[in-house]
């Protein structure tokens, strides 16, 4: 098996630009895992590894073995290279190279009665996280991230998705494509936004349904406003008329769920 111990392999450098460059994930059609658990989900989602690393040295045990395919390369890393491609002390040791996969709004695969997130350009790798956190855990069909402005495959958002970014079908495009894309697929769309708005739970979501959310600093454009087969508000009681874009689009799937009777 092949051992790499030094920081200054070529081979790492190389993954140290796949980590911090968009570029040279776009280039390379690749991007890094770390943590068991995310691996397994990325696996369980389809996605196809190039490459693991593990370090014997941080491993509690070196079970490498379960990801069994012939197809994947194996290397053993130092505690030195670990520690230069790791962004977190509590992944085990275990790091994987894998395919990116197509994001187009062509490729995704619908239910007869969908129920999809979109999110209009979010900027922090934090709420996009999040965001595919809240996706995963009211098990939706697919999140849209319409005109992003980070690439998915951010290792801050793998990072903070904890593993859903492979739950999860994603695409991106333009809101403008994102729009064309519903009205072809006859989804109704409903925009969380304060203009010309309805209450999230007077609003009937038990047809093919799609939630849209802005950021929280400017909220969703005109045009998700306008289109919009609805716009929807949550009422606030408080002092303040927003709330982290999260938990918003936690609380309106959620609504979405109890209607179709989780």
């Amino acid at each position: 098996m092949k051992q790499i111990t030094s920081a200054q392999n070529s081979y790492i450098k190389s993954l140290v630009q796949l980590q911090e460059k968009a570029k040279t994930r776009k280039q390379t059609g690749t991007f890094l895992i770390e943590g068991k658990r995310e691996i397994e989900l990325a696996i369980k989602g389809g996605y196809v590894l190039n490459t693991l690393l593990f370090c014997p040295d941080v491993m509690q045990n070196t079970d490498y073995q379960s990801f069994e395919s012939s197809n994947i390369e194996r290397i053993e890393i130092s505690k030195e290279v670990y520690q230069k491609l790791a962004y977190r002390d509590t992944t085990e040791g275990i790091l994987a190279v894998a395919q990116s996969k197509s994001l187009h709004l062509s490729d995704l695969k619908l239910s007869k009665n969908p129920l999809v997130l979109i999110a209009e350009a979010p900027e922090k790798p934090g709420n996009i996280g999040a965001l595919l956190r809240t996706a995963d855990a009211a098990n939706i069909d697919a999140v849209i991230i319409a005109n992003p402005k980070s690439d998915l495959y951010n290792p801050n958002i793998v990072r903070s998705s904890v593993g859903c970014l492979f739950t999860r079908q994603i695409a991106t495009g333009t809101s403008e494509e994102v729009i064309a894309f519903l009205k072809e697929n006859q989804i109704a769309f409903y925009s969380a936004t304060l203009q010309n708005s309805n209450e999230y739970h007077k609003v009937d979501y038990t047809t093919p349904t799609a939630i849209v959310v802005g950021t929280e600093a400017t909220g969703l454009t005109e045009t998700w406003r306008k289109e919009s087969t609805q716009n929807i508000i949550i009422p606030m009681q408080g002092e303040i008329d927003s709330m982290n874009v999260s938990v918003a689009a936690a609380i309106l799937l959620f609504e979405a769920k109890r209607q179709r009777g989780f």
